[in-house]
Protein backbone atom coordinates (compact mmCIF):
# COMPACT_ATOMS: atom_id res chain seq x y z
CA UNK A 1 0.00 0.00 0.00
CA UNK A 2 2.70 2.31 0.77
CA UNK A 3 4.41 1.96 -2.43
CA UNK A 4 1.31 2.23 -4.19
CA UNK A 5 0.68 5.82 -2.75
CA UNK A 6 3.94 6.67 -3.36
CA UNK A 7 4.04 5.81 -7.20
CA UNK A 8 0.68 7.90 -7.68
CA UNK A 9 2.00 10.54 -5.68
CA UNK A 10 4.99 10.73 -8.07
CA UNK A 11 2.87 10.46 -10.84
CA UNK A 12 0.89 13.21 -9.81
CA UNK A 13 3.77 15.51 -8.96
CA UNK A 14 5.13 14.84 -12.92
CA UNK A 15 2.16 15.51 -14.12
CA UNK A 16 1.37 18.68 -11.89
CA UNK A 17 5.15 19.76 -13.24
CA UNK A 18 4.25 19.01 -16.88
CA UNK A 19 0.88 20.50 -16.88
CA UNK A 20 1.56 23.21 -14.67
CA UNK A 21 4.42 25.05 -16.90
CA UNK A 22 2.86 23.64 -20.20
CA UNK A 23 6.20 21.84 -20.22
CA UNK A 24 8.04 18.77 -19.61
CA UNK A 25 9.94 18.65 -16.15
CA UNK A 26 13.04 19.41 -17.48
CA UNK A 27 12.06 22.99 -18.79
CA UNK A 28 9.46 24.29 -16.35
CA UNK A 29 12.06 26.84 -14.69
CA UNK A 30 12.74 28.05 -17.97
CA UNK A 31 10.65 31.00 -18.14
CA UNK A 32 9.40 30.99 -14.48
CA UNK A 33 9.55 34.57 -13.17
CA UNK A 34 11.95 33.51 -9.90
CA UNK A 35 12.11 35.55 -6.64
CA UNK A 36 14.39 35.52 -3.85
CA UNK A 37 13.13 36.02 -0.03
CA UNK A 38 15.16 36.34 3.21
CA UNK A 39 13.79 37.46 6.55
CA UNK A 40 14.23 40.43 8.90
CA UNK A 41 13.72 41.11 12.69
CA UNK A 42 11.46 44.13 12.13
CA UNK A 43 8.84 45.16 9.25
CA UNK A 44 8.41 48.16 10.01
CA UNK A 45 12.13 49.09 10.08
CA UNK A 46 12.86 47.18 6.57
CA UNK A 47 10.13 48.93 5.13
CA UNK A 48 11.72 52.30 5.89
CA UNK A 49 14.89 51.00 4.92
CA UNK A 50 14.08 49.44 1.87
CA UNK A 51 11.67 52.03 0.72
CA UNK A 52 13.02 55.17 1.99
CA UNK A 53 16.27 55.38 2.42
CA UNK A 54 17.20 53.00 -0.56
CA UNK A 55 14.40 54.29 -2.52
CA UNK A 56 13.56 50.68 -3.72
CA UNK A 57 9.44 50.30 -4.84
CA UNK A 58 8.14 48.16 -2.10
CA UNK A 59 4.32 46.83 -1.65
CA UNK A 60 2.79 45.28 1.72
CA UNK A 61 2.05 42.13 1.69
CA UNK A 62 0.30 40.27 4.46
CA UNK A 63 3.55 38.20 5.59
CA UNK A 64 5.82 40.56 4.81
CA UNK A 65 6.81 43.35 2.17
CA UNK A 66 7.82 42.62 -1.40
CA UNK A 67 10.63 44.99 -2.87
CA UNK A 68 10.37 45.65 -6.92
CA UNK A 69 13.67 45.46 -8.72
CA UNK A 70 13.92 47.18 -12.19
CA UNK A 71 14.57 45.35 -14.46
CA UNK A 72 11.37 42.23 -13.43
CA UNK A 73 13.52 40.92 -10.43
CA UNK A 74 11.84 40.72 -7.07
CA UNK A 75 12.86 40.35 -3.59
CA UNK A 76 9.85 39.63 -0.34
CA UNK A 77 11.21 40.06 3.34
CA UNK A 78 9.00 38.41 5.79
CA UNK A 79 9.23 38.80 9.72
CA UNK A 80 11.14 36.11 11.79
CA UNK A 81 11.48 36.32 15.54
CA UNK A 82 14.22 34.18 15.84
CA UNK A 83 15.93 35.89 12.50
CA UNK A 84 20.18 35.48 12.94
CA UNK A 85 21.31 37.81 9.33
CA UNK A 86 23.36 36.03 6.79
CA UNK A 87 27.51 36.09 7.14
CA UNK A 88 27.08 36.51 3.10
CA UNK A 89 25.93 38.78 1.01
CA UNK A 90 21.99 38.52 0.19
CA UNK A 91 21.09 41.10 -2.18
CA UNK A 92 23.41 43.35 -4.81
CA UNK A 93 22.81 46.27 -6.64
CA UNK A 94 24.30 46.65 -9.63
CA UNK A 95 25.46 50.87 -10.10
CA UNK A 96 27.58 52.35 -13.11
CA UNK A 97 29.72 54.36 -10.66
CA UNK A 98 30.69 53.09 -7.37
CA UNK A 99 31.99 56.22 -5.42
CA UNK A 100 28.77 58.21 -6.46
CA UNK A 101 26.76 55.21 -5.45
CA UNK A 102 28.76 54.77 -1.80
CA UNK A 103 28.16 58.37 -1.38
CA UNK A 104 24.81 58.93 -2.18
CA UNK A 105 24.21 56.13 0.18
CA UNK A 106 26.07 57.63 2.92
CA UNK A 107 24.10 60.93 2.57
CA UNK A 108 21.13 58.58 3.52
CA UNK A 109 22.65 57.60 6.72
CA UNK A 110 23.75 54.33 5.13
CA UNK A 111 27.26 52.80 7.03
CA UNK A 112 29.63 50.66 4.82
CA UNK A 113 31.37 47.76 5.99
CA UNK A 114 35.37 47.71 6.30
CA UNK A 115 37.58 44.58 6.00
CA UNK A 116 40.79 43.69 6.25
CA UNK A 117 42.73 41.31 4.22
CA UNK A 118 41.99 40.12 1.08
CA UNK A 119 39.12 42.19 0.65
CA UNK A 120 40.46 45.19 2.10
CA UNK A 121 38.14 47.99 1.80
CA UNK A 122 39.69 51.89 1.22
CA UNK A 123 38.22 54.61 3.44
CA UNK A 124 35.41 54.93 1.59
CA UNK A 125 34.15 51.23 2.98
CA UNK A 126 35.12 49.95 -1.30
CA UNK A 127 36.87 47.05 -2.15
CA UNK A 128 38.75 47.99 -5.61
CA UNK A 129 38.98 44.93 -6.97
CA UNK A 130 38.71 45.87 -10.67
CA UNK A 131 42.02 48.14 -10.30
CA UNK A 132 43.71 44.53 -8.63
CA UNK A 133 42.15 42.53 -11.45
CA UNK A 134 40.78 40.72 -8.40
CA UNK A 135 36.63 40.98 -9.02
CA UNK A 136 34.55 44.17 -9.30
CA UNK A 137 34.18 47.19 -7.08
CA UNK A 138 31.95 45.99 -4.90
CA UNK A 139 30.90 48.28 -1.15
CA UNK A 140 28.94 46.52 1.58
CA UNK A 141 26.62 47.88 3.94
CA UNK A 142 23.94 46.19 5.72
CA UNK A 143 19.85 46.21 6.61
CA UNK A 144 18.37 46.89 9.81
CA UNK A 145 18.64 43.71 10.55
CA UNK A 146 22.10 43.48 9.54
CA UNK A 147 21.28 41.31 6.24
CA UNK A 148 24.84 41.85 3.90
CA UNK A 149 24.08 43.99 0.73
CA UNK A 150 26.22 45.70 -1.66
CA UNK A 151 26.35 47.97 -4.53
CA UNK A 152 28.49 46.51 -6.96
CA UNK A 153 30.23 48.16 -10.05
CA UNK A 154 29.19 46.99 -13.04
CA UNK A 155 30.74 48.49 -16.38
Amino acid sequence: MQQHIVTITNKWRFYMAKTAAGKNSETMFRDAKAFSTFSVTDISKAKEFYGTTLGLDISEEEEGIGINITGGGSVFLYPKEDHTAATFTVLNFPVDNIDEAVDDLKNRGVSFESYEGEMKTDENGIFRGAEKNTGPNIAWFKDPAGNILSVIEMK
